[in-house]
């Protein structure tokens, strides 16, 4: 069969004509343009005063007392950053301030051991060469954190305890005080309802109590820091997770930096602070995701919580206690403190 020569022209012409009654063809949808990333924060701190059993009914006026004194330290963490300090200053002077305040379980105010006495452990670690600094069971040293950090950068070792560290702490020129000057009647109290409980046969202590800081400087380094007066009624010697590198304290420049709180032996027994590293590491997690795995699956219910700073500036604060103190501020106006909100 034949076509007429001016068959398909006419075709052409017919529908380009239907066309234009329609009007003009709409333009292809565009693609989506990709959510660009946030920008990584100039720097990023956060810090915490211990997690555990905090009691919700607390009377308003002590509850303001403790994030009035979160708040001080997190400002004090802040303008060290904020004026291109160091992530290792902000972090010692965060716990420096909180070794001095009397709320929290760390310097002044540090809980009482069976024998009526203190005994303070600290650490702290720089994340761009892991370098660390930790004292364990000091007893006259007013700041630990301080005499964790000449451990670190003036010594050829990572760990000194007992009466080595506080010799050491004399070649640093370090305040010494007497062992009566990190007393306070709120922790001579806890320690005689603690014994009570003992003798009673009740079960073991609740209250959990550490201060720590992680922070990210403008120079994309970060570092941790973690201070302590262990737990109330501790006896024969014993030091918990605050002062071994890798339990309760890590900082790598790669991944992130971590400070924990909580039950001491649990965090041992799984080195939590290096664990939220090796998942950031070897499974691409973020450093939330990181966080809560490890506080939610590797830990018990109850057994505390961290502060991390990853190397994007991210911050997590993680716990499973009932409470946590803590705060958190970076370069882009961010700052809040909180003790039970989530």
């Amino acid at each position: 069969m034949k076509h007429h020569p001016l068959a398909f022209p006419a075709v052409l012409l017919l529908l380009s004509a239907c066309r234009a009654a329609e009007g003009p063809s709409a333009a292809p949808a565009a693609s989506p343009e990709p959510a660009a990333a946030a920008p990584r924060p100039e720097w990023a701190i956060a810090i915490h005063g211990g997690a555990g059993t905090i009691a919700r009914d607390k009377p308003p006026a002590e509850v303001k007392e403790y994030r009035d004194a979160l708040t001080a330290a997190l400002r004090k963490g802040s303008q060290v950053l904020a004026a291109g300090g160091t992530a290792l200053d902000a972090v010692e002077a965060v716990v420096v301030m909180m070794e001095d305040d009397a709320h929290f379980n760390a310097g002044k105010g540090a809980v009482y051991t069976r024998e009526g006495r203190h005994e303070l452990d600290a650490s702290i670690m720089d994340g761009r060469n892991r370098a660390a600094g930790a004292v364990g069971a000091v007893r006259t040293v007013r700041h630990p954190i301080l005499l964790a950090r000449g451990v670190m950068e003036r010594s050829p070792h990572v760990f000194l305890v007992e009466e080595g560290a506080e010799a050491f702490a004399d070649t640093l020129g370090l305040e010494r005080v007497e062992n009566s000057w990190f007393d306070t009647e709120r922790r001579r109290r806890e320690l005689d309802e603690e014994l009570a409980k003992e003798a009673r046969g009740e079960g073991e202590w609740q209250q959990h109590g550490t201060v720590g800081a992680v922070a990210l400087d403008r120079e994309g380094h970060l570092a941790a820091a973690t201070s302590t007066g262990g737990r109330t009624a501790k006896r024969f010697g014993r030091i918990g997770d605050t002062p071994v590198i890798g339990a309760g304290t890590w900082a790598d420049d790669a991944t992130c930096a971590v400070s924990g709180t909580g039950k001491g032996e649990q965090f041992l027994r799984h080195t939590v602070a290096v664990r939220i590293s090796d998942v950031m590491a070897y499974r691409g997690a973020s450093l939330q995701e990181a966080a809560e795995e490890v506080v939610h699956r590797v830990l018990a219910r109850g057994d505390g919580g961290v502060i991390a700073v990853g190397h994007d500036g991210s911050i997590a604060m993680v716990y499973n206690s009932d409470g946590m103190f803590r705060g958190a501020a970076d370069s882009g106006g961010r700052f809040e403190v909180a003790i039970w909100e989530r």
